[in-house]
């Protein structure tokens, strides 16, 4: 398979680019295209459940912990104090597609549009 293309959605918070991608995704899938997604956070997440087993395996001090069933599987990565990933490493993690839809990184010198919305907040980007 081909090194799959790459484009970005930018745009200030609220300005509509998770729902954007959202359209963008079930559109080209749809269309038979295989799309992947990555979206940047600016600020702490977690995607685990507090109590749950793996969120007490990540509590422990496992550098990575994955959660497996018959329908998905996550692998999460704790830094640590690390430096975050590059937008390259992140890439090169990624399964084969022909998509990469990307929400954020904006400043990656990759093809993007900016979603606008006039009622959005324009005090953080």
């Amino acid at each position: 398979m081909t090194a799959p293309r790459i484009f970005g959605i930018a745009g200030w918070k609220n300005s509509g680019k998770t729902g954007l991608a959202v359209r963008l995704v079930t559109e080209l899938t749809r269309r038979g295209y295989r799309v992947s997604t990555i979206k940047h956070a600016h600020h702490d997440f977690d995607i685990d459940k507090v109590g749950a087993d793996s969120f007490r395996h990540r509590e422990a001090g496992a550098h990575e912990v994955t959660i497996v069933s018959g329908t998905r599987y996550a692998i999460m990565h704790e830094l640590r104090g690390g430096p975050e990933p590059s937008f390259e490493e992140i890439l090169s993690r990624l399964a084969p597609c022909d998509l990469v839809l990307i929400e954020g990184y904006k400043r990656e010198p990759i093809p993007k549009i900016e979603a606008r919305r006039l009622d959005a907040k324009t005090a953080s980007r």
